[in-house]
């Protein structure tokens, strides 16, 4: 697993995709030992394919977003609701996503738990309890010893933010995943 690296407030302030660009850098640099031959282009590297550096890019997006508030039926950038968001943070890759949990759901590919991965889609039922899909997030990681997971979604009472499955009121909603097709 990569590990995420912290932005940092010191030093001249730079734009969103030349920090995201310096961060990749730094991460190859690490692994150059692996690379041969010119330049790789990050700003095309990214397909439905999903490689370590789109779900990166996601990761990236989603995470800047943190403290985003809520409102429902926004579609972002500065506003979501749980599917605006997730509709936002993949269409900024290139990845068209309907803006609507229930079709999000029904339209990519289901996974059992045993295969999450960082960028599924985990859904949950709503507040009403009734049953039906009513949430979406995006995992961060998962734990590969409980099979708990972290995800990122825009939360009615306090906006865009990071919860855990395990906790008392996902774990007894949550319906299962999807992987982005």
């Amino acid at each position: 697993m990569l590990a995420m690296v912290a932005p940092t407030t010191a030093g001249p302030k730079k734009n969103k995709k030349e920090s995201k660009t310096e961060e990749r850098y730094q991460e190859i640099d690490n692994y150059d030992f692996l690379y041969t031959g010119g330049e790789y282009d990050f700003d095309n590297s990214y397909s439905y394919n999903f490689d370590v550096v789109s779900m990166e890019n996601v990761m990236d997006e989603a995470f800047s977003h943190l403290g985003a508030r809520y409102r429902h039926g926004a579609k972002g950038p500065y506003a979501f609701d749980c599917s605006g968001f997730t509709s936002y943070v993949y269409g900024q890759i290139g990845v068209q996503l309907s803006p609507s949990s229930r079709d999000q759901y029904a339209s990519n590919m289901p996974i059992s738990n045993r295969e999450l991965q960082r960028g599924d889609l985990v859904f949950f039922s709503g507040r009403s309890g009734r049953g039906g899909v009513g949430h979406v997030g995006i995992v961060v990681d998962v734990d590969e010893h409980t099979g708990s997971f972290n995800f990122i979604h825009a939360s009615v009472s306090r906006g865009v933010m990071v919860n855990n499955s395990n906790e008392a009121y996902y774990r007894s909603r949550y319906i299962g995943a999807r992987r982005v097709k």
